[in-house]
């Protein structure tokens, strides 16, 4: 079968031939429909030697879709034939938070970098960019129905992990379980969230926002065009990053800042964006990985009383809700698509910055 493959550290990736995996004990076969592709394969391929606990060489790609095609004899979950999504991150499977779904967050992660055995599917384990992926049990699957492939694969992660930053920041706004306020004033007691970078996920975040909360969506970016698909998923404004867009947020806002912001970019310019907008006890949810920092001293720069986190993928419940949204005609994703054999090209246009939403590879 094909897979596309890191095979050495600052090294391109290779579409090669593999031998097709076999399913043991607990294991599943997919034969993959979708795989999205990410900036996150980009830091990947970029890394240094020393930079991930990973060897290589292994197959790329943990944003996956696809049919069950072969079960282990000790296997449970989705029967042979059923439709599903991946879930991503990869943990003990037996400690606390492995056990309740959140095997992103599980207790003994350090242990599995100790022996180099990854993160997850695509990410120091084989993953989907390939005709087939071998998973290690079907704890890992979600059934998608007849979810199309294309849509379902960028849920595991660019649906998932914004699902999960606005999970993260959920219980300081008002909740509209129907998503249908689409006043665009700020309205008495209207809560106010700044998406900063409408790319990949911070498109799905807009979504998600106005399908499960009635706060007021500010959406920031760089680019005209990342503005006009901010629009189209329901964002009330939209602006250029500019040096003064931080009091425009805050104007926005009702003068006080914002009371929330997802930084999907972590950059410099967007975390100070994101400090300048914010209001006192307001949160920040730092997704990208752009390499900025930031000081937390106290007294200092941050609003006395925000609150920080560093949301990471999500959780099985999780995702398993990102799909009923999906399904439900409230998510959608969008997709540039290509054929798993023009992996290469998608993966240089990602890295040039031309890709619309989500680049997704089909095998053909």
């Amino acid at each position: 079968m094909r897979a596309v493959r890191m095979t050495r550290w600052g090294g391109p990736p290779v579409l090669t031939e593999v031998a097709r995996p076999t399913p043991r004990a607990d294991e599943v076969l997919i034969r993959v429909e979708a795989a999205g592709v990410c900036r996150s394969d980009l830091h990947v391929l970029d890394a240094g030697s020393d930079a991930l606990p990973y060897r290589t060489p292994f197959t790329l790609g943990h944003e996956v879709a696809g049919r069950v095609a072969e079960r282990g004899p000790g296997a449970t979950g989705p029967a042979v034939g059923e439709r599903v999504v991946v879930y991503g991150p990869w943990g003990c499977g037996r400690c606390a938070r492995c056990a309740a779904g959140a095997e992103n967050y599980c207790d003994r992660r350090s242990e599995l970098d100790a022996v180099r055995t990854g993160t997850g599917v695509g990410l120091g384990r084989d993953g989907g960019m390939a005709d087939y992926l071998l998973v290690p049990s079907g704890r890992v699957l979600v059934p998608v129905g007849d979810l199309p492939a294309a849509q379902a694969a960028p849920l595991s992660d660019a649906g998932l992990t914004a699902y999960h930053a606005v999970t993260g920041i959920r219980p300081s706004l008002p909740r509209d379980s129907d998503g249908d306020d689409r006043d665009d004033g700020r309205g008495s007691g209207s809560a106010t969230v700044a998406v900063i970078g409408v790319g990949g996920l911070g498109h799905l975040a807009v979504q998600i926002l106005r399908a499960t909360t009635s706060a007021q969506v500010l959406a920031v970016d760089v680019r005209e065009e990342a503005l006009a698909l901010a629009d189209a998923c329901g964002a009330h404004f939209g602006t250029l990053l500019r040096p003064d867009t931080a009091e425009v947020l805050r104007r926005r806002a009702g003068g006080v800042g914002v009371d929330a912001v997802l930084d999907f970019v972590g950059s410099h310019s967007s975390l100070e964006l994101a400090v300048g907008a914010l209001r006192a006890g307001g949160d920040l949810a730092v997704v990208g990985s752009g390499g900025g920092e930031l000081t937390v001293r106290k007294p200092g720069a941050l609003p006395p009383g925000v609150r920080i986190s560093l949301p990471f993928w999500g959780t099985r419940p999780e995702l398993e809700e990102v799909v009923a949204l999906a399904r439900k005609g409230v998510l959608r994703v969008e997709t540039e698509e290509f054929a798993l054999s023009r992996a290469p090209e998608a993966i240089d246009r990602l890295r040039s910055g031309l890709t619309r939403g989500r680049t997704v590879l089909v095998p053909d």
